[in-house]
């Protein structure tokens, strides 16, 4: 998966670039849109925060992974009406500039959504790092020197990621489906091992009822911080409007898709959450960095499955790095290029047409936020900037549910997939409501608001230019073309 969002379209609207442009072709049946969706959102969450989560809940970890289910579905139906409704949209920020017109708020929402891509790859990096101490049985060996080993493979794989995007990277639905093959085969491998520890009588499902947090917190305070952090295993579906201009009749197919894509990986990850209490001392699997690991591990201890495992779970989250990198310096491209980011973030290599300096601000943006999480926020790793992902994306599926309501009154000459007005208006509250205080940790608005700080920093300088030496004002010409 993705769990963090891909670029915007980088289809221009017809009506900005003229009528003679060929139409993108409808190529990926309803299929291949459902194994798209699936593998998009399958990934780094629930491989890394499984035993976050019940960290925050004791064994009644698949609690918060319902609740954060739900709140997917109805933020799912907001984006399947805005994509059949606009086909040729951006994304999110699109959709609020449709709705409010407001050039600053659309580059606030732009550089979320970047933001929330390099968090998701700076997560996914860390992961990786611990799949390979796990796989190659460096831990015990390394001793102390385990961690700045593993800080040290995450920066390398992300320097990999860059010098792949530096010379061009095709993606495929092809390439992806095959992912999506890997990820699910280390996901239904721990499945096979839970249904085979409780048929041994080596699970207790007793503990799937325990509820219990580390700080005496209530019932419900509990159980919005889990589904906060369970939020980013829920994310990526939003990726898929970009496939929407390219799929054989979307107003009929892609609802089908995103709702099926999205209870199929919901199924999934509640099996997942009961096995994995039920096999794994809620204590062990809370300290575990790779939880899903000490499942194989213990569900099947005369197997020797956990070093596959380990080598599934590098290769489960290694495209997650790559596409949201692959994101996140294409919109600073797409921004830098419409005038609302510096000029220097526009730069293109010649030969191989890639956005250099994109890709070298970003990773290095990565950079600066795994060191800073691995040595400031030591304990919280994984969880702050999976918590940090969560965070960005809630604020925008927020407005992206406010936007449905706002442009209700946009009435378009296409048909297309209505959501009951009801669920746009749950999902607004939800949404803002799990990025309040009661939700989200003090390190996780540390770590959005200094990268939205960054965004600003650079939007304000951008603006000073535009003004003093270009004499023009700064805002979004073509906010439908940001890929």
């Amino acid at each position: 998966m993705s769990d963090s969002p891909a670029p915007a379209s980088a289809a221009a609207d017809p009506g900005a670039s003229g009528d003679d442009q060929p139409a993108l072709k409808q190529a990926i049946t309803p299929k291949l849109l459902l194994l798209f969706i699936v593998g998009d959102i399958l990934g780094t969450g629930v491989y890394s925060l499984t035993g976050k989560v019940a960290g925050e809940v004791g064994g009644a970890g698949w609690i918060p992974i319902i609740v954060a289910f739900a709140i997917a579905m109805v933020s799912a139906l907001s984006y399947v009406e805005m994509v059949t409704k606009y086909p040729q949209a951006a994304g999110a920020a699109l959709y609020v500039h449709k709705a409010f017109g407001i050039h600053f708020l659309t580059f606030m929402v732009t550089f979320a959504v970047l933001s929330s891509g390099i968090t998701s790859a700076s997560t996914s990096a860390i992961f990786l790092s611990e799949n390979v101490l796990k796989a190659f049985a460096l831990e015990e060996s390394l001793g102390g020197a385990a961690q700045p080993v593993a800080t040290g493979i995450a920066l390398a794989f992300l320097l990999l990621v860059a010098l792949i995007n530096l010379r061009g990277v095709a993606e495929s639905v092809t390439a992806n489906v095959v992912l999506t093959f890997i990820e699910l085969t280390g996901l239904s491998l721990v499945i096979v091992v839970g249904f085979y520890a409780l048929g041994r009588g080596q699970a207790d499902l007793s503990r799937v009822i325990l509820f219990e947090t580390q700080d005496d917190k209530s019932f419900f305070i509990a159980v919005i911080g889990g589904t906060a952090l369970a939020f980013f295993s829920m994310v990526g579906f939003e990726d898929s409007v970009n496939m929407a201009e390219e799929t054989v009749d979307p107003v009929k197919n892609f609802p089908r898709a995103l709702i099926g894509g999205l209870s199929i990986t919901g199924v999934i990850y509640v099996l997942i959450s009961v096995l994995a209490v039920a096999v794994v001392p809620i204590g062990q699997l809370t300290e575990s960095t790779t939880p899903l690991l000490e499942v194989v591990k213990v569900g099947a201890p005369a197997i020797p499955i956990d070093t596959i495992f380990a080598f599934i779970s590098i290769f489960a989250v290694a495209n997650t790095v790559l596409i949201n990198m692959m994101m996140a310096s294409r919109l600073l491209y797409g921004m830098a290029k419409q005038g609302v980011l510096p000029g220097f973030l526009k730069g293109v290599l010649r030969g191989r047409r890639t956005p250099w300096s994109g890709i070298v601000f970003s990773t290095a943006l990565a950079f600066a936020l795994v060191l800073s999480v691995r040595y400031v926020l030591a304990e919280e790793t994984i969880a702050a900037l999976g918590g940090t992902t969560a965070l960005l994306l809630l604020a925008v599926f927020g407005l992206v549910n406010v936007s449905v309501l706002v442009l209700r009154k946009d009435t378009v000459d296409v048909r297309h997939f209505r959501t009951p007005t009801v669920l746009p208006v749950i999902g607004a509250i939800t949404s803002f409501a799990l990025i309040t205080p009661i939700a989200q940790p003090l390190q996780n608005y540390v770590i959005a608001g200094g990268l939205l700080g960054i965004g600003l920093l650079l939007f304000v300088v951008t603006w000073f230019y535009n003004s003093a030496v270009r004499a023009r004002r700064t805002r979004f010409r073509h906010p439908d073309d940001l890929g």
